[in-house]
């Protein structure tokens, strides 16, 4: 039971440094001037879910969910 402790909080740091390192690679959510007149709506801007920043916020999901999972299980133990 030790051992599997061990190995939870190893990947419990490592999935805690790749989630600030995740959420500090995103963009900020300001559009600046040009949302107000609705030029934002780019083909990047309606494609976003195939883009890197797509990307970004699909794994910020994951690896929030693996932290909260594991703070529960690494909690019981």
């Amino acid at each position: 039971m030790n051992i599997l402790k061990i190995i939870l909080t190893v990947i419990y740091a490592i999935d805690c440094i790749a989630l600030t390192v995740v959420v500090l690679m995103q963009e900020g959510k300001q559009q600046g001037l040009g949302s107000i007149a609705g030029v934002a709506d780019t083909y990047w801007g309606k494609n976003k879910g195939r883009s890197m920043e797509g990307g970004l916020i699909r794994g910020t999901i994951i690896m929030g969910v693996i932290f909260f999972v594991l703070s529960i299980v690494l909690n019981i133990i």
